[in-house]
């Protein structure tokens, strides 16, 4: 389903990168981070009205050629950013929505881990296991 999914901290600092295919991983990084100015543009608060800022899903940031990606923001302002193949025409905005909250669901769970140093990045086994699931489509 996806290709990439990333968590970035609310310092723009990267918490979290998984990549299916890791001979991309490095152009996905630069795609990613490249994608953290549209998503504070889009949380500036002179650039929104009041109904939209209690929505979490910032939808589609931008396309590329190869590529597009979607955000979303947790009240606590982390971003999840998710890059889908620009190929992958079945994908909706309804199974995008749907997979950021079973990750944004998933990073709950890791952050109320009592071993978790919060601010340092997630390096657990079984939260990477599990979001590859999520972005292939297996879970």
């Amino acid at each position: 389903m996806a290709v990439c999914a990333a968590i970035v901290g609310k310092d723009n600092s990267p918490k979290y990168f998984c990549c299916i295919n890791p001979d991309e991983e490095l152009s996905y990084q630069y795609k990613v981070l490249s994608s953290l100015d549209i998503i504070e543009e889009r949380l500036n608060p002179a650039n929104k009205n009041a109904s939209e800022s209690k929505e979490l899903f910032l939808g589609h940031l931008y396309s590329l050629e190869t590529c597009k990606l979607y955000g979303y923001v947790t009240n606590t302002k982390i971003k999840l950013i998710i890059v889908v193949n620009a190929m992958n025409l079945t994908l909706k905005d309804n199974d995008i929505r749907s997979m950021f909250q079973k990750i944004h669901s998933e990073y709950a769970d890791m952050v109320s881990n009592p071993f978790y140093i919060p601010g340092e990045p997630i390096t657990s086994k079984l939260f990477d296991s599990t979001i590859k699931g999520i972005i292939t489509g297996t879970v």
